[in-house]
């Protein structure tokens, strides 16, 4: 019998992945660290084991959808409904204020405003996957300030949908009726949800869930079908995936019962949502990182100080105290996910070149990574816990 070529290849990255993780932790930094630091490793950067980034990409995708999935579970709608000055308001000044900042220095560099608008966009946009894992890991989900964040990560998904749709009108290709119709339908219906769900008194009795799935292995299945479907659904809707498994989510969590859905999907969250940092990693090309550290490095800084001070003041002025403000303003102060999404389009319609493509992917990733260490400082603030 021959091994099969791909298994120590798997085998090497588990190892690596863990040890990796392990070690970070050893040293009180969070294992995302160590996660993005495996991917670097064993990427095409690095070792060169794996090189098919879009492959991982995908899987990591998959760990942001149940990553999300499992926040609707356990979001407290009111909550958050009642946060909407916070969450709507807030996300669009922040919006705005970051495209004011690129604007002054597009004045000095003599910019064009599409490359302003574009800039501003892929600056504004906060990390879903990290900011909610660290939420998470500190117990803080259900604080004010976490559901605030929480607040302002979703209308930022939401947001991508109308940012991407800006800049192909910039970039002048067709725009197809039907994406915009199919858009605007998941959005209803997303809207809708939010409110039925908010307006209940009491979860509905899901009893007969349990029953039917008896069997573990026909609950793995129920739970992903549930998980999976709707972030189809709002994928087909021309909508984030996250959207939709949070979606689901929020409807699940108004069911009593429901408890073997969490406990199914838990393994496959952790394995999932590690592989999205891994790929992370992955697209960090270490030697133009090497070449042009001092530009990458003085955007990192630049990004995550403007990104407190702007989210800070926002949350100061929506009623939160100082403290709280420039916690809030740290966690949503790196660049997210989906702004890797934002800067293909801007290198396919020309705002950059080729140059800025991989420095803005590079200074992506790295504010990813520092993201903990730049929140450190201000993460042992005593959050008072949201009443029940």
């Amino acid at each position: 019998m021959h091994t099969d070529p791909v298994m120590p290849v798997i085998v090497f990255s588990v190892f690596l992945i863990l040890i990796a993780g392990l070690f970070f932790k050893t040293i009180k930094q969070p294992s995302v660290v160590g996660y993005i630091s495996a991917g670097v490793i064993l990427g095409p950067f690095g070792l060169a084991l794996l090189t098919d980034s879009s492959l991982i990409s995908s899987l990591g995708e998959t760990g942001i959808v149940l990553l999300m999935f499992f926040v609707g579970m356990e979001m407290c709608l009111s909550c958050l409904i009642a946060k909407w000055r916070v969450v709507i308001i807030g996300t669009i000044l922040q919006i705005a204020a970051s495209i004011a900042v690129v604007a002054v220095m597009g004045c000095y560099f003599d910019w064009t405003m599409n490359r302003i608008i574009f800039l501003g966009f892929v600056i504004s946009l906060s990390s879903t996957a990290v900011v909610i894992k660290l939420l998470k890991d500190s117990n803080e989900l259900d604080t004010d300030v976490g559901q605030s964040v929480v607040g302002v990560l979703l209308a930022q998904d939401i947001a991508v949908i109308v940012m991407i749709l800006v800049l192909q009108l910039m970039g002048k290709p067709e725009i197809q009726l039907s994406s915009i119709l199919k858009q605007f339908t998941g959005f209803v219906f997303f809207s809708f949800l939010i409110f039925f769900m908010s307006r209940k008194k009491e979860k509905t009795d899901f009893s007969y869930g349990k029953v039917f799935f008896s069997d573990p292995e026909y609950q793995v299945f129920a739970a992903i079908l549930i998980c999976f479907g709707g972030a189809t659904l709002f994928s087909f809707l021309e909508l984030s995936s996250a959207l939709g498994a949070f979606a689901s989510g929020i409807f699940l969590g108004s069911l009593k019962n429901t408890e073997w859905v969490h406990h199914n999907l838990s393994p496959f969250r952790v394995v999932f949502i590690s592989l999205f940092f891994v790929s992370v990693g992955m697209q960090i090309d270490i030697y133009f990182l090497k070449s042009n550290w001092m530009e990458v490095g003085a955007l990192v800084a630049g990004v995550l100080i403007t990104n407190t001070f702007i989210n800070g003041l926002i949350f100061k002025f929506l009623g939160m105290n100082w403290k709280e403000s420039f916690y809030a303003g740290a966690l949503l102060s790196q660049i997210g996910e989906f702004s890797f999404v934002l800067a293909a389009i801007g290198y396919n319609s020309g705002f950059i070149s080729e140059y800025g493509f991989k420095l803005a992917m590079c200074t992506i990733a790295v504010s990813l990574i520092l993201t903990v260490v730049w929140v450190r400082p201000v993460a042992g603030l005593k959050i008072k816990k949201q009443d029940a």
